[in-house]
């Protein structure tokens, strides 16, 4: 929470700063324009880029697939989206490096792998920790159960 917060706050204050020397250095009137460029620049590129993760995601479905890349893939679109259509340059320059599609494939295949790592090495629900931190395994009730195929509802005609 303390760290959104300090990123609330410090994020315009680096924008602010790196708009007023950019535009000290080529004027208002161009910075205004550059920013206006790279977020019609960057929406174009997401929205090209994201129809066809979208368009590999469903191919990956109808083969059976898990499209965990995919998805890791759009949430980076969509969070590159944001960033380019934040007022300022560093913003763009991360907008931007998401963008770049070997180093976004990279990242997102990264993440869901070890996303769905982690989804494989959780422990069953009966297991605890005791208080060194290891695993142990709680008591387990053995049980048996038998099957009645033919249930039959009779009502009784009088």
């Amino acid at each position: 929470m303390r760290f959104a917060l300090l990123l609330f706050i410090l994020i315009p204050v680096v924008e602010l700063s790196v708009l007023i020397k950019v535009g000290s250095q080529i004027g208002s009137l161009t910075t205004i324009a550059l920013v206006f460029l790279t977020a019609i620049i960057g929406i174009t590129l997401i929205r090209r880029q994201g129809f066809e993760t979208h368009r590999s995601a469903q191919e990956k479905m109808r083969r059976g697939e898990l499209p965990a890349s995919e998805m890791a893939e759009g949430i980076m679109l969509a969070f590159a989206g944001v960033c380019l259509l934040i007022p300022g340059f560093v913003t763009d320059a991360i907008g931007a490096l998401l963008l770049i599609s070997p180093l976004r494939k990279a990242v997102a295949a990264k993440v869901s792998l070890d996303f769905l790592k982690s989804r494989m090495n959780m422990r069953a629900a009966w297991s605890t920790r005791d208080s060194q931190g290891h695993y142990t395994r709680e008591d387990i009730i053995d049980g048996e159960y038998r099957s009645e195929t033919e249930k039959k509802d009779h009502i009784e005609k009088k």
